[in-house]
């Protein structure tokens, strides 16, 4: 057993992405402990607490917001790795998302469904926002598009960096400048993807297009950074998002601390890149853009009514035209038939009722259209490779409802 070190943590957890860099940091501390560590909850431009430097941590995890700060925690002359990214300093390795890889998924998402315009939204003059802006772009241009941009103050400073900020002040905030914003999406051409720096702006851009009647997704799909839980389900409709893999990243940071303070090893580089887990995909971006109007129309009633038992023959009915004309319409246009396309969403009711809801296996079945458990159970294994009692209990560890995802190694 190594020596029992003294770890102090200077991360705000205001957020779900702080929040989960502080779960890998506990887990990599208790596999490579002992650790005590030395937590308060904070803002993230909060002073250096009086007690740390009485407290002689041996090192230190933090998120550097500015010199002052910086200078502040250089003082204690001890190992420090930082996890935002926003300042170099000699000596201070800084564990952070790969923003490019990250941006590039996002813009897959999109492209993935079939949309040909694009547009980001993000924060003035912040440094991740700046970031995340010109890897999209670039990657977007050399695939033949153009990406519009919106950036505005607005709570580039409030919400984008650095404090801690309530719903009802993003709402606030929303509503002032909401107008400007709403202008901007309107005038943009349809069907387009948005690609949003993070949650919160991409929960303003849902806010606005539910004022002022913008049509999501099947006018603006919107993709955000963080996959932060309360914001995602709390947008309407829910947002899709990019989950930066952020336990990861407090787990790699935690590692390379450790590192540091035993002087094992080589000397860490400046930046160390943590790749994203994915993009968890939601409502606000299940759309499939396609020319055919009648096809697309069919699209969206099964995604409002396949829960409710629809068929084929009465979804032809309703398109007026013949099931076989239908089926090579959609073959030809969606790539699957609309049998397909209804079992399509009746499963990711049941992904999202096995991870949001305490339903028994037989009431989500009820709840996504199936008439019988076996019927979903034998085509949810047949599609996802566990059964959907694995699936639940993988996707939604004890006292979480949906995130963070247990660590995968």
């Amino acid at each position: 057993m190594g020596r029992h070190l003294r770890i102090g943590l200077l991360i705000e957890s205001s957020r779900a992405y702080g929040r989960n860099l502080l779960y890998g940091i506990a887990a990599y501390a208790k596999a490579h402990g002992p650790w005590t560590l030395y937590y308060q909850e904070r803002a993230i431009d909060a002073p250096m607490p009086a007690a740390m430097r009485r407290w002689r941590p041996d090192g230190l995890l933090v998120r550097i917001v500015d010199a002052r700060f910086g200078r502040q925690v250089l003082r204690l002359g001890v190992p420090v790795v930082g996890l935002l990214g926003q300042r170099f300093y000699r000596g201070v390795p800084e564990v952070i998302p790969d923003q490019a890889a990250l941006t590039q998924l996002a813009a897959e998402h999109l492209l993935q469904r079939g949309l040909r315009q694009f547009a980001y939204v993000g924060f003035r003059k912040v440094l991740f926002s700046d970031q995340r802006r010109e890897f999209f772009r670039k990657y977007m241009q050399a695939k033949g598009f153009q990406v519009h941009v919106f950036e505005d103050g607005g709570l580039q400073h409030a919400v984008g960096l650095s404090r801690i900020v309530g719903l009802s002040q993003i709402e606030e905030d929303t509503a002032r400048h909401g107008r400007e914003l709403a202008d901007w999406l309107s005038g943009l051409p349809k069907p387009v993807g948005v690609y949003a720096c993070n949650d919160i702006r991409a929960y303003q851009v849902l806010s606005v297009c539910g004022e002022y009647g913008i049509a999501v997704p099947d006018a603006v799909a919107v993709v955000g950074v963080d996959n932060d839980p309360v914001l995602c389900q709390l947008s309407d409709p829910p947002l899709s998002s990019v989950d930066p893999n952020a336990q990861r990243i407090g787990y790699e940071a935690a590692g390379t601390l450790h590192r540091m303070i035993d002087g094992s090893g080589p000397l860490p580089p400046s930046q160390i890149l943590i790749a994203p887990a994915g993009v968890v995909p939601r409502l606000s971006t299940d759309i499939l853009a396609v020319a055919d109007r009648e096809v697309a129309d069919a699209v969206r009633y099964i995604r409002q009514h396949a829960c409710d038992g629809v068929s084929v023959v009465a979804l032809a009915e309703r398109a007026a035209m013949s099931r076989r004309t239908l089926e090579r319409r959609f073959a030809q246009h969606v790539g699957h038939s609309p049998s397909t396309e209804i079992t399509r969403v009746q499963l990711r009711r049941v992904q999202e009722l096995l991870v949001g809801s305490d339903f028994s296996l037989e009431k989500v079945a009820r709840a996504a259209g199936f008439s019988h458990l076996e019927s979903m159970h034998r085509l949810f294994k047949n599609t996802f490779a566990l059964t959907p009692g694995e699936y639940r209990k993988s996707q939604r560890p004890i006292g979480t409802a949906e995130m963070p995802r247990g660590l995968d190694f």
